[in-house]
């Protein structure tokens, strides 16, 4: 089969040679304008969709697909399959954990002090006395929602549909989960739905000196009630790994805000070494005339 490889992000020359380790049978290219069976793709360059022929399945090297989708070139009727990289899964869960425990032991607060050279103590909390709220539970929010609820902190999970998760609390209400959180972790999709979920009324239901953690999409958050619930004390801090603008530009009040913690959109980057895997299936199971997994349910939006 002939697969084509692109992306602006990804680099070829890291993933070229598993891939064709992986699959000596098949032919790889990239970037030329050419029919082809399978496109790997993940920010594509301009005009790389509306270029696309003949291609049996679209498999995005990110989980994330809301910027194909997006795209008005996306050829209609390609299926579009994520790609659910357990190295990716792992990465995103450690990143969770470390915002997590370091608000839940005040590390974020005993940084500002040492740049004030204070010495105090903050009251100790045990992981039992903390509800973590977890909006989405996928792939990602799932094990983020298990490795907490081992570490002994209860865990709350919004979803559009109620799960059956061993240790965590199940909503389909967010009125009625986020008066119970007092951390707030966002790794929804981002839909017409879930744009903005984090607003202020939101951010107002939880309880007083929380957090909030952004691993998903910027859009998902609503930055001036965020900066006025970080204003007035409600909120306790914000780690913020994703921006509706990437680079975050040098003039966002976010930068010098002593209540964010910002991160280059790096809480999980795809890992070719675990990734090959899945999507060698799914190249696999489009050349046996099977449906490739992980589609995107295109009125879902994920």
């Amino acid at each position: 089969m002939d697969i084509l490889f692109a992306s602006e992000t990804e680099k070829a020359e890291f993933w070229l040679p598993l891939l064709q380790r992986a699959l000596p049978q098949d032919r790889f290219f990239v970037g030329e304008e050419r029919s082809c069976d399978v496109a790997l793709l993940a920010t594509p360059p301009a005009g790389t969709l509306a270029r696309l022929k003949g291609v049996k399945l679209i498999q995005s090297l990110w989980m994330g697909v809301d910027k194909l989708l997006a795209d008005p070139e996306y050829p209609r009727g390609v299926p579009l399959a994520r790609l659910i990289d357990p190295g990716m899964v792992a990465a995103m869960s450690e990143s969770v954990l470390a915002h997590v425990l370091d608000w839940h032991r005040h590390h974020d607060r005993y940084r500002a002090q040492q740049a004030r050279s204070e010495w105090r103590r903050f009251k100790q909390y045990l992981a039992s006395d903390r509800t973590i709220g977890i909006l989405g539970l996928g792939e990602l929010g799932s094990d983020a929602a298990r490795k907490l609820a081992a570490l002994g902190f209860r865990v709350a999970g919004y979803s559009r549909r109620p799960k059956q998760l061993a240790g965590v609390q199940s909503f389909t209400d967010l009125d009625a989960m986020l008066p119970l959180c007092n951390a707030l972790v966002c790794l929804l999709p981002l839909t017409p739905s879930t744009r903005g979920i984090v607003n202020g009324k939101n951010l107002a239901l939880l309880k007083p000196h929380s957090c909030v953690i952004n691993v998903a999409r910027g859009g998902h958050v609503v930055v001036g009630d965020l900066l006025k619930s970080l204003d007035s004390g409600h909120l306790g801090h914000a780690y913020l790994d994703v921006f509706d603008s990437e680079p975050l530009p040098p003039a966002s009040p976010l930068w010098k805000h002593p209540g964010v913690t910002i991160t280059p959109h790096s809480a999980a980057l795809t890992e070719p070494r675990t990734a090959i895997a899945k999507i060698v299936e799914n190249v696999e199971r489009v050349r046996r005339g099977e449906t490739p997994l992980y589609l995107v349910d295109f009125d879902a939006g994920y």
